[in-house]
Protein backbone atom coordinates (compact mmCIF):
# COMPACT_ATOMS: atom_id res chain seq x y z
CA UNK A 1 0.00 0.00 0.00
CA UNK A 2 3.01 2.62 0.92
CA UNK A 3 3.97 2.03 -2.53
CA UNK A 4 0.82 2.58 -4.33
CA UNK A 5 0.20 5.66 -2.26
CA UNK A 6 3.70 6.98 -3.16
CA UNK A 7 2.90 6.47 -6.68
CA UNK A 8 -0.52 8.18 -6.44
CA UNK A 9 1.29 11.56 -4.65
CA UNK A 10 4.35 11.43 -7.54
CA UNK A 11 1.19 11.73 -10.11
CA UNK A 12 -0.17 14.03 -8.10
CA UNK A 13 2.59 16.28 -8.00
CA UNK A 14 3.42 15.65 -11.31
CA UNK A 15 0.17 17.12 -12.78
CA UNK A 16 0.61 20.61 -11.20
CA UNK A 17 1.04 22.84 -14.06
CA UNK A 18 4.03 25.19 -14.10
CA UNK A 19 4.31 27.96 -12.35
CA UNK A 20 4.61 31.67 -13.79
CA UNK A 21 2.75 34.18 -15.83
CA UNK A 22 2.88 34.04 -19.38
CA UNK A 23 4.00 30.19 -20.40
CA UNK A 24 2.33 28.68 -23.79
CA UNK A 25 1.67 25.25 -22.10
CA UNK A 26 -1.73 24.55 -22.04
CA UNK A 27 -2.33 22.26 -18.99
CA UNK A 28 -1.72 18.39 -20.28
CA UNK A 29 -1.23 16.04 -17.58
CA UNK A 30 1.98 14.70 -17.14
CA UNK A 31 2.62 11.54 -19.07
CA UNK A 32 0.86 8.70 -16.60
CA UNK A 33 4.22 6.61 -17.84
CA UNK A 34 6.31 8.90 -15.78
CA UNK A 35 4.81 7.96 -12.83
CA UNK A 36 4.66 3.83 -13.16
CA UNK A 37 8.02 3.79 -11.69
CA UNK A 38 10.49 0.88 -10.55
CA UNK A 39 10.36 0.96 -6.58
CA UNK A 40 12.52 -1.01 -4.57
CA UNK A 41 10.65 -4.52 -2.98
CA UNK A 42 12.03 -5.84 -0.08
CA UNK A 43 12.54 -9.25 -1.90
CA UNK A 44 15.09 -9.87 -3.81
CA UNK A 45 15.16 -9.62 -7.61
CA UNK A 46 11.49 -8.37 -7.77
CA UNK A 47 11.88 -5.32 -8.79
CA UNK A 48 13.43 -3.77 -11.66
CA UNK A 49 15.69 -1.75 -10.15
CA UNK A 50 17.61 -5.14 -9.11
CA UNK A 51 18.88 -5.26 -12.81
CA UNK A 52 21.20 -1.80 -11.80
CA UNK A 53 23.80 -4.03 -9.87
CA UNK A 54 26.51 -5.16 -11.02
CA UNK A 55 29.11 -6.86 -8.54
CA UNK A 56 32.25 -5.85 -8.70
CA UNK A 57 35.77 -6.78 -6.66
CA UNK A 58 36.66 -4.72 -3.66
CA UNK A 59 39.28 -2.68 -3.87
CA UNK A 60 41.30 -0.40 -1.80
CA UNK A 61 41.05 3.13 -1.38
CA UNK A 62 43.37 6.10 0.20
CA UNK A 63 40.42 6.47 2.49
CA UNK A 64 39.70 3.79 3.93
CA UNK A 65 37.38 5.36 6.31
CA UNK A 66 35.00 6.56 3.16
CA UNK A 67 35.47 2.86 2.18
CA UNK A 68 34.42 1.13 5.30
CA UNK A 69 31.05 3.42 5.29
CA UNK A 70 30.47 2.46 2.20
CA UNK A 71 30.45 -0.78 2.65
CA UNK A 72 28.16 -0.51 5.83
CA UNK A 73 25.33 0.89 3.55
CA UNK A 74 26.17 4.79 3.86
CA UNK A 75 24.89 7.06 1.21
CA UNK A 76 26.82 9.32 1.52
CA UNK A 77 29.65 7.45 1.58
CA UNK A 78 28.82 5.58 -1.21
CA UNK A 79 28.07 8.52 -3.29
CA UNK A 80 31.34 9.72 -2.68
CA UNK A 81 32.62 7.01 -4.15
CA UNK A 82 30.86 6.74 -6.92
CA UNK A 83 31.60 10.34 -7.94
CA UNK A 84 35.81 9.58 -7.67
CA UNK A 85 35.17 6.22 -9.80
CA UNK A 86 32.89 8.25 -12.45
CA UNK A 87 35.59 11.03 -13.06
CA UNK A 88 39.10 9.25 -11.91
CA UNK A 89 39.28 11.61 -8.91
CA UNK A 90 42.42 9.82 -6.38
CA UNK A 91 41.25 6.82 -8.10
CA UNK A 92 41.14 4.94 -11.33
CA UNK A 93 38.62 6.16 -13.32
CA UNK A 94 36.22 3.36 -13.56
CA UNK A 95 32.34 3.73 -14.97
CA UNK A 96 31.37 0.09 -13.68
CA UNK A 97 32.36 0.70 -10.25
CA UNK A 98 30.50 4.21 -10.05
CA UNK A 99 27.66 2.49 -11.58
CA UNK A 100 27.73 -0.13 -8.68
CA UNK A 101 27.88 2.39 -5.97
CA UNK A 102 25.08 4.49 -7.40
CA UNK A 103 23.02 1.36 -7.79
CA UNK A 104 23.73 0.77 -4.29
CA UNK A 105 21.93 3.42 -3.32
CA UNK A 106 19.24 3.39 -5.83
CA UNK A 107 18.28 -0.11 -4.55
CA UNK A 108 18.52 1.01 -0.56
CA UNK A 109 16.66 4.25 -0.46
CA UNK A 110 14.43 4.64 -3.47
CA UNK A 111 11.42 4.59 -0.87
CA UNK A 112 13.04 7.28 1.34
CA UNK A 113 11.00 10.25 2.38
CA UNK A 114 11.69 12.74 -0.34
CA UNK A 115 12.52 15.21 2.73
CA UNK A 116 14.86 12.41 4.00
CA UNK A 117 18.43 14.18 4.98
CA UNK A 118 19.87 12.07 1.97
CA UNK A 119 17.19 13.01 -0.59
CA UNK A 120 19.22 14.70 -2.89
CA UNK A 121 21.90 11.80 -3.07
CA UNK A 122 19.00 9.19 -3.79
CA UNK A 123 17.98 11.61 -6.61
CA UNK A 124 21.30 12.21 -7.93
CA UNK A 125 22.32 8.55 -7.90
CA UNK A 126 18.90 7.86 -10.34
CA UNK A 127 20.01 10.36 -12.31
CA UNK A 128 23.46 9.15 -12.74
CA UNK A 129 22.40 5.72 -13.47
CA UNK A 130 20.18 7.22 -15.64
CA UNK A 131 23.02 8.75 -17.75
CA UNK A 132 24.71 5.84 -17.85
CA UNK A 133 22.01 3.66 -19.52
CA UNK A 134 21.91 6.43 -22.12
CA UNK A 135 24.97 6.02 -23.76
CA UNK A 136 26.06 2.34 -21.89
CA UNK A 137 29.26 1.55 -20.53
CA UNK A 138 31.94 0.32 -22.86
CA UNK A 139 32.69 -3.43 -22.55
CA UNK A 140 30.65 -4.10 -20.10
CA UNK A 141 27.67 -5.67 -19.15
CA UNK A 142 25.66 -2.31 -18.68
CA UNK A 143 24.13 -1.40 -22.55
CA UNK A 144 22.36 1.31 -23.53
CA UNK A 145 19.13 1.84 -22.92
CA UNK A 146 16.85 4.30 -23.22
CA UNK A 147 13.62 3.28 -21.56
CA UNK A 148 15.55 1.86 -18.48
CA UNK A 149 17.83 5.65 -18.84
CA UNK A 150 13.78 7.30 -19.11
CA UNK A 151 12.78 5.09 -15.67
CA UNK A 152 15.69 5.99 -13.37
CA UNK A 153 14.99 10.03 -14.43
CA UNK A 154 10.92 9.54 -14.07
CA UNK A 155 11.54 8.11 -10.75
CA UNK A 156 13.77 11.14 -9.39
CA UNK A 157 11.61 13.67 -11.23
CA UNK A 158 8.20 12.84 -9.86
CA UNK A 159 9.45 10.99 -6.35
CA UNK A 160 12.05 13.04 -5.56
CA UNK A 161 11.50 16.40 -7.22
CA UNK A 162 15.10 16.77 -8.95
CA UNK A 163 15.11 19.47 -11.44
CA UNK A 164 18.29 17.64 -13.17
CA UNK A 165 15.98 14.43 -14.25
CA UNK A 166 13.55 16.96 -15.14
CA UNK A 167 15.77 18.20 -17.77
CA UNK A 168 16.77 14.65 -18.40
CA UNK A 169 13.52 13.49 -18.82
CA UNK A 170 12.76 16.42 -20.96
CA UNK A 171 15.30 15.95 -22.90
CA UNK A 172 14.27 12.60 -24.07
CA UNK A 173 10.95 13.52 -25.05
CA UNK A 174 11.67 16.45 -26.64
CA UNK A 175 14.13 15.13 -28.90
CA UNK A 176 12.81 11.97 -29.76
CA UNK A 177 12.80 11.37 -33.73
CA UNK A 178 9.83 10.70 -33.63
CA UNK A 179 8.07 12.19 -30.84
CA UNK A 180 4.22 13.41 -30.33
CA UNK A 181 2.39 16.08 -29.68
CA UNK A 182 1.60 14.17 -26.24
CA UNK A 183 5.39 13.56 -26.13
CA UNK A 184 6.07 17.15 -26.34
CA UNK A 185 3.69 18.67 -23.86
CA UNK A 186 5.30 15.94 -21.74
CA UNK A 187 8.71 17.65 -22.27
CA UNK A 188 7.80 20.90 -22.26
CA UNK A 189 5.95 20.72 -19.06
CA UNK A 190 9.17 18.81 -17.05
CA UNK A 191 11.31 21.15 -18.94
CA UNK A 192 9.14 24.59 -17.34
CA UNK A 193 9.41 22.94 -13.93
CA UNK A 194 13.07 22.28 -13.72
CA UNK A 195 13.74 25.97 -14.88
CA UNK A 196 11.76 27.25 -12.59
CA UNK A 197 13.84 25.72 -9.84
CA UNK A 198 17.00 27.27 -11.39
CA UNK A 199 18.50 23.90 -13.54
CA UNK A 200 20.21 26.36 -15.84
CA UNK A 201 20.49 24.43 -19.07
CA UNK A 202 16.37 23.99 -18.75
CA UNK A 203 16.57 27.41 -18.09
CA UNK A 204 18.67 27.87 -21.59
CA UNK A 205 16.50 25.29 -23.92
CA UNK A 206 13.18 26.73 -22.66
CA UNK A 207 15.03 30.55 -23.44
CA UNK A 208 15.90 29.23 -27.05
CA UNK A 209 12.66 27.42 -28.13
CA UNK A 210 10.47 30.35 -26.58
CA UNK A 211 12.98 32.78 -28.12
CA UNK A 212 12.65 31.40 -31.72
CA UNK A 213 9.39 29.80 -31.14
CA UNK A 214 10.40 26.49 -31.42
CA UNK A 215 7.03 24.17 -31.27
CA UNK A 216 6.04 27.00 -28.76
CA UNK A 217 4.16 30.18 -28.99
CA UNK A 218 6.98 33.01 -29.65
CA UNK A 219 7.89 34.82 -26.42
CA UNK A 220 10.58 36.66 -27.36
CA UNK A 221 11.29 38.97 -24.06
CA UNK A 222 10.89 35.49 -21.85
CA UNK A 223 13.21 33.72 -24.02
CA UNK A 224 15.57 36.06 -23.17
CA UNK A 225 15.33 36.54 -19.66
CA UNK A 226 15.86 32.88 -19.41
CA UNK A 227 18.69 32.70 -21.47
CA UNK A 228 19.88 35.53 -19.31
CA UNK A 229 19.62 33.11 -16.23
CA UNK A 230 21.36 30.76 -17.76
CA UNK A 231 24.29 32.81 -19.28
CA UNK A 232 25.15 34.05 -15.50
CA UNK A 233 25.18 30.13 -14.32
CA UNK A 234 26.55 28.36 -17.28
CA UNK A 235 30.17 26.84 -16.38
CA UNK A 236 32.80 27.72 -18.69
CA UNK A 237 32.51 24.78 -21.24
CA UNK A 238 29.10 25.27 -21.36
CA UNK A 239 29.93 27.55 -24.58
CA UNK A 240 26.06 26.42 -25.85
CA UNK A 241 24.37 28.46 -23.51
CA UNK A 242 26.79 31.75 -24.26
CA UNK A 243 26.43 31.19 -27.85
CA UNK A 244 22.10 31.20 -27.64
CA UNK A 245 22.27 33.67 -25.13
CA UNK A 246 24.55 36.02 -28.02
CA UNK A 247 22.53 35.09 -30.70
CA UNK A 248 19.13 36.19 -29.24
CA UNK A 249 20.63 39.32 -27.43
CA UNK A 250 21.66 40.24 -31.11
CA UNK A 251 18.10 39.51 -32.87
CA UNK A 252 16.17 41.12 -30.06
CA UNK A 253 14.91 44.37 -30.30
CA UNK A 254 14.68 47.13 -27.51
CA UNK A 255 11.07 46.43 -26.20
CA UNK A 256 12.33 42.61 -25.90
CA UNK A 257 15.23 43.58 -24.05
CA UNK A 258 13.09 46.23 -21.85
CA UNK A 259 10.31 43.41 -21.18
CA UNK A 260 13.26 40.60 -20.42
CA UNK A 261 14.65 42.86 -18.02
CA UNK A 262 11.55 44.00 -16.04
CA UNK A 263 10.67 39.83 -16.29
CA UNK A 264 14.27 39.28 -15.09
CA UNK A 265 14.02 41.61 -11.67
CA UNK A 266 10.24 39.99 -10.84
CA UNK A 267 12.38 36.54 -11.15
CA UNK A 268 14.75 37.69 -9.10
CA UNK A 269 12.43 39.19 -6.18
CA UNK A 270 10.44 36.22 -6.08
CA UNK A 271 13.27 34.09 -5.58
CA UNK A 272 14.17 36.19 -2.04
CA UNK A 273 10.70 36.10 -0.71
Amino acid sequence: MRTFRRTILAFALGAIPVAGPGFGFDGAPVNPQDTALPIVSPQPGAAALKRAATPIAPAALPNSSVMSLAEAGHPVAQWKLGKMYAEGDGVAQDDVRAFEYFSRIANAHAEDSPSAPQASIVANAFVALGRYYLSGIPNSKIKADTERAREMFSYAASYFGNADAQYDLAKLYLKTPDASRDDFRYGARWLGLAAQKGQHQAQALLGQMLFNGDRLPPQRARGLMWLTLARDSATPDETWIRESYNRAVAKASEDDKTMALQMLEHWVQGRRD
